[in-house]
């Protein structure tokens, strides 16, 4: 078997986010029957991340083991002729028969984007929050480096979660505002991200930006004692994974 690993890249709004789900469309369930349509048997494909119902991906990771090897500068045209328009893979390489997309990531960094024009910026409206409300940038800032770190964000993750270790180490949040564009874009990369964890974050930040939300609230929240700093929980067509890192990375 020849285990392969491609990068995707969708537009997440008709699907119910990566992961099959048995009565919605999803990634994984096209990505497989395109797979089936080229090697002539089902092949079953492990995704890096699971991606919530209408979130987008730039950068998403899967990888899949098939019975015999097509060259990975052909595989995604073969792909993306049988995929629909709005799933793209555009990258594939061979990688160990031990690779496993979600278990060997070591990283990953989402988006999320707000639109800040006064009217809703209707060709954004598919990737973007609208959100012209005034936001203190300075405050979103300060706020952001508190949660950069290794931390506990058991506040910061969604009810239904069955994950027991709640602790996460985020490399970097970081928020890029492009006033020409009127958007405001969340950077947040981590070691991994617990149930909604972005779109929680996303929510406190803004909530602080609105002056509505203290720092030190945050600094509770991030130490167990303040589930009441944390959130809401932003829509998901706003979040885009935007890559994941393994170590054959460069």
């Amino acid at each position: 078997m020849y285990n392969t690993l491609v990068r995707i890249t969708y537009d997440g709004t008709a699907y119910s986010g990566f992961q099959f789900q048995a009565n919605a469309p999803s990634i994984q369930e096209a990505l497989e029957m395109a797979l089936a349509v080229i090697y002539k048997q089902p092949v079953r494909v492990v995704g890096a991340g699971r991606t919530d119902s209408g979130v987008h991906a730039r950068g998403q990771g899967a990888n899949f083991k098939a019975p015999f090897h097509i060259a990975a500068d052909k595989l995604p045209y073969a792909l993306n002729a049988l995929l629909p328009p709005d799933i793209v893979v555009i990258s594939a390489k061979k990688v160990p028969d031990s690779f496993h997309a979600r278990f060997d990531a070591r990283r990953k960094l989402y988006s999320y984007t707000i639109d800040r024009a006064d009217y809703p910026q209707v060709l954004r409206r598919l990737y973007s929050f609208h959100l012209p409300d005034p936001l203190d940038l300075g405050l979103i800032r300060k706020a952001a480096r508190l949660f950069a770190g290794t931390h506990d964000f058991n506040f910061f993750q969604a009810a239904g979660s069955s994950v027991s270790d709640t602790i996460r180490k985020l490399f970097r949040v970081d928020v890029a505002d492009y006033p020409a564009d009127d958007l405001l874009v969340f950077y947040i990369e981590g070691s991994g991200f617990l149930y909604h964890m972005v779109r929680l974050i996303t929510g406190t930040l803004i909530r602080v930006g609105k002056n509505t939300l203290a720092l030190p609230e945050i600094e509770a929240a991030l130490e167990g004692l303040n589930s009441g700093a944390a959130g809401p929980t932003v829509p998901p067509h706003g979040l885009c994974l935007e890559k994941v890192y393994y170590d054959s990375d460069d």
